[in-house]
C-alpha cells in the first residue's frame, strides 16, 4: 500500500523493486518478487485497446485499465478479506447486456478514476489501500497510448512486403513478422511518481511478457528511458520461456534479447534470466548477454507441467541471485 507521501508503504528489509510490463507477464514477476522486496512499484504499460479495456477507453477519457487491475490483484493481501476483494476485481461479468465481459475492477478503477477527477494514480493508490496490496501500481503514461508497428508480410505476392499495423490487438494477431515498433503520442507525459521510484529503486525489473506489446513499449517512451538510464539500480530482465504467435514466432532467447538490446539506447543491463529448460543453444545467448555486459542466469524458473508459465517460487529464488549483497551477485 502506499504512505501519504505517495511512496509504497515497506513490507520488509528488502531492496525496492520496480517491476516493468503488462498483463499477465508482469503479474507473474511481481509475485516473484513479493517475498524479497521492501518496496514493490509496479509500472503498467497503457496501450491495451482490445477487450473490456477498449471498449472503456473509447468510450471515455481514461487509461485502458484491464492491465493495471491484474497488476492490483498480484499484490493484493494475503488475508481472507483482501483476497476475496481480489477475487472479485478478477471477476468477468457474465450475460448478454453491454456489461458483459467487463472484469468488475476494470468498471471500479474507471470509477474511481471519475470520482478523483480524473486523476488514474490516486484512483490506483485507493484500491491498493482496500486491497492491502504489498507495494503499489502507477501507470507508465499519463495518457493512453497506441503502438504502432512495422511488420514483415510473409504474403510472396506483396508488393509492398511490408507495412504499418495500429494497435496492440491488431498487432499480437497478425501473422507477419514485427520489423519496429512505436508508441503515439510519440513523448507521453509520465507521473512523477513513477520515475522517483525508478530513481530510488535497487533493481529494475523487466519482463517476462509480450515482448513487443508489453515490455519494449517502456523502452520507447523518452522520459521512462533516460530515467532508466540514469537509475543506479540494477536492471534485470527475465526472458519468456517461448516465442509468442503473433509476435515473436521462432524467436531464439537470444533473439529476444539482440531485440530488447536494439530499444535500450543507453539503459544499462545487470542481469538476464532464462529458463534453463527453455535455451537450446547456450552459447548463443551467453555471447548475447555479454554483448550488453550483462551476467547470464540459467535456472529452472519453469512449471514443471500444464502450458509453458514461470512457477513464482523457482522466479523468487533465481531473482534472489542477483540482489545487492546475494552471493555471485556483481
Amino acid at each position: 500500500m502506499s504512505t501519504a507521501s505517495g511512496s509504497p508503504t515497506p513490507v520488509g528489509t528488502g531492496p525496492s523493486v520496480v517491476a516493468l510490463g503488462g498483463g499477465h507477464g508482469l503479474a507473474a514477476s511481481l509475485a516473484a518478487w513479493r517475498p524479497l522486496a521492501g518496496e514493490l512499484t509496479a509500472v503498467v504499460t497503457v496501450a491495451d485497446d482490445g477487450g473490456s479495456s477498449g471498449r472503456i477507453r473509447r468510450e471515455m477519457p481514461v487509461l485502458p485499465p484491464g492491465d493495471l487491475r491484474m497488476a492490483l490483484a498480484a499484490l493484493a493481501g494475503d488475508d481472507q478479506r483482501t483476497q476475496e476483494l481480489a477475487t472479485l476485481l478478477q471477476h468477468r461479468l457474465g450475460g448478454s447486456g453491454v456489461l458483459a465481459g467487463h472484469p468488475v475492477g476494470n468498471l471500479v478503477l474507471t470509477g474511481l478514476t471519475e470520482v478523483h477527477g480524473g486523476d488514474t494514480v490516486r484512483a490506483l493508490d485507493t484500491l491498493c489501500e482496500l486491497l492491502g496490496a504489498r507495494g503499489r501500481v502507477l501507470p507508465m503514461a499519463d495518457v493512453p497510448l497506441d503502438l504502432v508497428a512495422i511488420v514483415d508480410t510473409v504474403d510472396p505476392d506483396d508488393p509492398q512486403r511490408s507495412r504499418h499495423i495500429r494497435g496492440q490487438v491488431a498487432i499480437a494477431a497478425s501473422p507477419d513478422r514485427v520489423r519496429s515498433i512505436r508508441v503515439t503520442p510519440a513523448d507521453p507525459p509520465v507521473h512523477p511518481d513513477v520515475l522517483a521510484a525508478i530513481a530510488r529503486a535497487d533493481v529494475v525489473s523487466l519482463g517476462p511478457g509480450s515482448w513487443y506489446t508489453s515490455v519494449l513499449p517502456h523502452l520507447l517512451v523518452p522520459r521512462l528511458r533516460a530515467a532508466l538510464a540514469d537509475t543506479p539500480a540494477r536492471v534485470v530482465v527475465v526472458l519468456n520461456l517461448e516465442p509468442q504467435a503473433g509476435e515473436t514466432d521462432d524467436f531464439s532467447p537470444e533473439q529476444h534479447l539482440r531485440v530488447l538490446q536494439d530499444h535500450l539506447q543507453g539503459v544499462p543491463l545487470h542481469t538476464v534470466i532464462a529458463d534453463a529448460g527453455a535455451v537450446v543453444d547456450r552459447r548463443g545467448l551467453l555471447s548475447a548477454v555479454q554483448e550488453c555486459g550483462a551476467t547470464l542466469v540459467l535456472a529452472p524458473v519453469a512449471a514443471p507441467d500444464g502450458p509453458p508459465r514461470h512457477l513464482p517460487e523457482l522466479l523468487t529464488a533465481a531473482l534472489a541471485t542477483v540482489l545487492p549483497g546475494a552471493v555471485g551477485a556483481r
